[in-house]
């Protein structure tokens, strides 16, 4: 059977020292879980250390955990899983043939630690989730019976009804991480199961709490590392798109932070040039070069500007012209999706039946 060894951040406040790490080796079968390695050192060994779990099915969403460097749940996290991510590597797939002697478990990140891999929840996780009103707000009047809701609408929702509440979103959220008021990857995923949700009163209500908010659905980074780190499948940053688009290209919300003004000059600058020319994106989105917020933007990005110049990574020559013109395909692409009567939002998490779409469709033999 092999040998794993666990190093495990230890911290009591209640004592007054430093956190500080504990090594224990243990022998247990390679697709067990982290859990029941720390389970059976607690058991075993240790007693005193703290862990939160309760279903070991990845149902309760109770014990998320950092091991070696990435979130996640220990329940349902093999233990060569772990070990392959290699020692401090983070997001590295375990076929880069790196192997860790130690799995490294510590508490999740962006909440405050209660003792050793217990973290407060309550303090940052349901707070934010509280924020965006997670609730139905009936429409009126309220029908004698149930509510129909269409399939699509159902299948659209889905995945964002997958949330377990574990905060592995939340852990590795590189805006929470700079920003702590930022409303985060859950609770904004939370926040589309309702606006997607046709049952609902207050879609644009929430969409324009949301765009307005300079915490909102603007200030994610698009980093990724919420997808990555969900284990089931909600894609917390693919929602926060989706409730950018609803609130800019469906109710033409424009807000105080310019995220709607800054998204469409993106759009507008890739129609135009091909590629992104970044010299031209600043300007266009405070309304051109011409308009006065641009102005006020433009100088006080000079410094930026300079240093771009003075190491090489722009020249004269790129930041005032335009070496780049969008080929007549790229303009093709955007007629034929602009030239569409309504936008297609293709939900990869579920179709929402059995059968594949060839076999729904053909006749019984």
């Amino acid at each position: 059977m092999p040998e794993y060894t666990l190093r495990i951040r230890r911290f009591d406040p209640a004592s007054g020292e430093a956190a500080h790490w504990d090594e224990h080796t243990v022998e247990l079968g390679a697709k067990q879980s982290v859990l029941d390695a720390l389970l059976k050192i607690k058991e075993e060994t240790d007693g005193s250390i703290g862990i939160r779990c309760s279903c070991q099915q990845a149902i309760c969403g109770s014990c998320g955990v950092r091991m070696n460097g990435k979130p996640g749940l220990a329940c349902n996290t093999h233990l060569d899983e772990a070990a392959a991510r290699g020692h401090g590597t983070g997001w590295n797939p375990p076929d880069e043939g790196q192997r860790s002697e130690v799995i490294e478990v510590e508490p999740m990140g962006n909440m405050p630690v209660i003792r050793d891999l217990i973290v407060d929840m309550d303090a940052v996780h349901w707070k934010k989730i509280q924020r965006v009103t997670p609730w139905l707000v009936n429409k009126e009047p309220v029908p004698e019976r149930e509510y129909v809701v269409p399939h699509e609408n159902m299948v659209d929702v889905t995945q964002t009804m997958a949330c377990i509440q574990c905060g592995a979103c939340v852990s590795d959220c590189l805006s929470m991480e700079v920003d702590p008021p930022f409303i985060g990857p859950a609770a904004l995923a939370k926040a589309y199961r309702f606006v997607g949700d046709p049952r609902d009163a207050d879609h644009r209500e929430r969409l324009y709490d949301l765009s307005e908010d300079p915490h909102g659905i603007y200030d994610c980074t698009h980093c990724f590392n919420c997808i990555d780190a969900c284990p089931k499948g909600v894609d917390p940053m693919s929602q926060i798109m989706r409730l950018r688009r609803r609130a800019g290209s469906d109710e033409h919300i424009e807000d105080r932070n310019n995220g709607y003004r800054h998204e469409h000059a993106f759009v507008k600058n890739i129609r135009r040039n091909g590629i992104l020319h970044e010299s031209d994106l600043l300007a266009d989105s405070y309304g051109g070069k011409l308009n006065p917020n641009a102005g006020r933007e433009l100088v006080s990005g000079l410094p930026t500007a300079m240093r771009g110049l003075a190491r090489g990574k722009m020249t004269p020559q790129k930041l005032l012209m335009h070496p780049h013109k969008a080929p007549r395909g790229v303009r093709d692409i955007y007629d034929e999706v602009e030239g569409r009567d309504r936008r297609i939002e293709l939900n990869l998490y579920v179709s929402g039946y059995e059968d594949e779409p060839e076999a729904a469709g053909k006749e019984p033999e």
